[in-house]
């Protein structure tokens, strides 16, 4: 995979930080820019990117367009947007582009696997991106599980559950862990919901593997290998 090129428009006090923070981790070549988006679309070809992250104001979010229009002629950049849950429905997103969004209150394992997904669609992944249990393969590049070569129908969060114990084995961690890691901090919801999705994860794994997803009484859960 070729190093890529990510463009940041945030706001004051936005997302910005945590973003520092995922793109840090990844082989990826990124600017941040302090000046709303629509300002610069007239350049935006001139700056080479693979990756376009927009924080918008909710008034901005009139302009996603001028904004498709403008990636779209510079050679089709994928966009990535970062809303208020509040602004969901005055977000329209892009017809012709590769496109995702996120809210405010994502998890960073979300914003990380939907960044992830923009930016490597369709390229080969490199051994780095696959990790092996036994039967079980992931590939963190494509969020892709499978077992035996064929591949389980997850949802994003059982996915992401199953991809934190297995990068972290032999560490045990606590259901309240496991909510601010794959959650993110701002779930309000009970920590049994974690005791739901190892259920669900089990299930889909099968008996074998399933083994390997050990409960750990009266503190939480690991992944044995």
């Amino acid at each position: 995979m070729h190093r890529k090129n990510v463009l940041v428009f945030s706001r004051p006090s936005g997302v910005e930080y945590r973003l520092r923070a995922l793109f840090d981790a990844a082989d990826v070549e990124v600017r941040f820019f302090a000046v709303p988006l629509p300002s610069v679309l007239k350049d935006i070809s001139a700056l080479e990117a693979d990756l376009v992250v927009f924080e918008p104001e909710q008034a901005e979010l009139k302009s996603m367009r001028a904004v498709e229009d403008a990636l779209f002629s510079a050679g089709n950049i994928a966009l990535f947007v970062v809303v208020n849950e509040a602004d969901l429905d005055l977000l329209q997103l892009p017809s012709r582009l590769v496109a995702d969004f996120a809210t405010h209150e994502s998890s960073d394992a979300e914003l990380s696997l939907r960044l992830r997904h923009l930016l490597w669609r369709g390229e080969e992944t490199s051994s780095a991106d696959f990790v092996r249990a036994g039967s079980l393969t992931l590939n963190l590049a494509t969020y892709q599980v499978k077992v035996d070569g064929t591949t389980l129908d997850l949802t994003y969060l059982e996915y992401a559950l199953l991809a934190f114990l297995v990068t972290h084995p032999g560490k045990t961690y606590s259901r309240d862990a496991l909510l601010r890691r794959v959650w993110g901090f701002e779930y309000f919801g009970g920590s049994r919901t974690v005791d739901v999705h190892v259920r669900r994860v089990r299930a889909k794994l099968g008996p074998e593997l399933a083994q390997h997803l050990e409960t750990v009484r009266g503190v939480g859960y690991l992944w044995n290998r």
